[in-house]
């Protein structure tokens, strides 16, 4: 049975997204993008419009897992508004009865690229290839967000076989 799973990196301003499906080992990008917001809205507008789309994606494309990337700001300001935008993905899954797993950025290159310190271009071009496309999906959020399904399809495959060799 195919797994459908949402990616996300969340941000305020962009929010990266990309729907992937496992069918056997078989990754299909059904879609990706960014949810974008306007810099000058209010704030609570701008996670009430995210919250919102990333609902229209749940909807839209059914996915059976989300995947959320963790990430950890050096700046205390953009800390917080990226845990702002993380917590409503994170509502939006919980809201659909949806599972939700989380990776750090250092995970997702491991899983991605085989290599955690990898640079972003790097992963990107894994990104690519891995899925059969035919160039870097855009924007960056949204490979980001490509990865970080990848890295979760990756983690539980892995779970599977050690759960079956015991």
């Amino acid at each position: 049975m195919p797994i459908r799973v949402l990616g996300l990196d969340p941000g305020i301003a962009i929010m990266g997204y990309g729907v992937i499906e496992d069918n056997n080992g078989n990754l299909t990008a059904i879609e990706y993008g960014g949810l974008s917001t306007p810099a000058k809205q209010a704030t609570s507008q701008r996670l009430r419009s995210l919250y919102e789309g990333v609902l229209t994606i749940i909807e839209r494309h059914n996915p059976t897992e989300v995947a959320v990337e963790f990430f950890v700001a050096r700046n205390l300001r953009t800390a917080l508004m990226v845990g702002q935008a993380r917590g409503v993905a994170l509502l939006a899954a919980a809201n659909r009865g949806l599972p939700v797993y989380e990776y750090t950025p250092l995970q997702v290159k491991q899983r991605v690229s085989g290599y955690g310190r990898g640079e972003k271009r790097q992963v990107q071009e894994m990104v690519r290839m891995q899925l059969g496309l035919d160039c870097i999906p855009e924007p960056d959020d949204a490979a980001d967000a490509l990865a970080v399904a990848i890295c979760h399809l990756s983690e539980a495959r892995l779970s599977r076989l050690l759960a079956n060799s015991l």
